[in-house]
């Protein structure tokens, strides 16, 4: 089972309100506001375990999404996704609403995956280009053992018009990582321009890793720490190191002095 196929720890934050009869939030069912309840303690417990096998259910239908998503592409129907995962669409659309519900539900863990180890890797740098790399490897590496899932939780489809909540604020997280470093590099934090590079290197980072992972597996494809040195050397560098000096053509004068 591959980095985006599975199924992490419970998020610590409460979750988002449910579509279509999801579970509500943890407030709605007794928590501790000081006051005396209104209902017996019993009802409030069995709320409470019905919270809590809800959003078990939750957890195990995500999980076999990916895996469904992982075998059958990030274009899958609701129909299929139910099928691979041995239930009924009725059941999906009972806790996510819809299949743009589903989508958010299976972003908001693999997205919060992506941004924990992306953060980890950064913390081992000594300096803005070595952190900005490895930041580049660790984006590359998890896009890659499923790209399938990555598309689906990415791509917006279905009339979505623009990327999940959760895909924004992770690029936002990405473009902070990187600013941070970048102040001292630039010897000027105050500077306007801090706030151009940082974006338009998200820009160049997701645009060429996504090309990446959608060219087929030929002689000279990069793997993905190649690729990442590649795309730090674009972001460093430019292009200039990688393109051969051209000598200036001979005026016809010249030429014909010679012959």
């Amino acid at each position: 089972m591959n980095i985006l196929q599975q199924d992490p720890a419970p998020p610590v934050s409460s979750p988002a309100p449910d579509q279509g009869g999801g579970p509500a939030t943890s407030a709605a069912f007794g928590a501790d506001s000081g006051s005396e309840p209104v209902v017996p303690a019993t009802v409030d417990g069995r709320s409470a375990r019905w919270e809590a096998h809800r959003e078990e259910r939750r957890r195990t239908l995500i999980k076999a999404t990916r895996r469904a998503i992982h075998r059958l592409g990030p274009d899958a129907s609701m129909e299929d996704i139910a099928t691979k995962a041995g239930t009924s669409k009725s059941v999906f659309y009972r806790y996510f609403g819809d299949k743009s519900g589903l989508r958010q539900a299976v972003g908001s863990v693999v997205i919060r995956q992506m941004q924990d180890t992306i953060a980890a890797a950064r913390q081992g740098a000594t300096e803005p280009r070595q952190g900005v790399t490895a930041m580049v490897q660790a984006y590359l590496h998890m896009a890659q053992t499923s790209p399938n899932v990555y598309f689906f939780v990415t791509i917006p489809t279905d009339g979505d018009l623009s990327p999940s909540g959760e895909l924004s604020g992770f690029f936002d997280s990405v473009t902070a990582m990187i600013t941070e470093p970048m102040r001292d590099l630039m010897g000027d934090p105050d500077s306007p321009l801090l706030g151009y590079w940082p974006t338009a290197a998200i820009g160049l980072v997701r645009t060429t890793g996504e090309l990446w992972l959608q060219t087929p597996d030929v002689p000279g494809k990069p793997d993905s720490n190649a690729m990442a040195e590649q795309i730090s050397t674009w972001l460093f560098d430019g292009v200039g190191q990688l393109v051969s000096p051209v000598s200036p053509p001979r005026s016809a004068t010249a030429a014909e002095g010679r012959s």
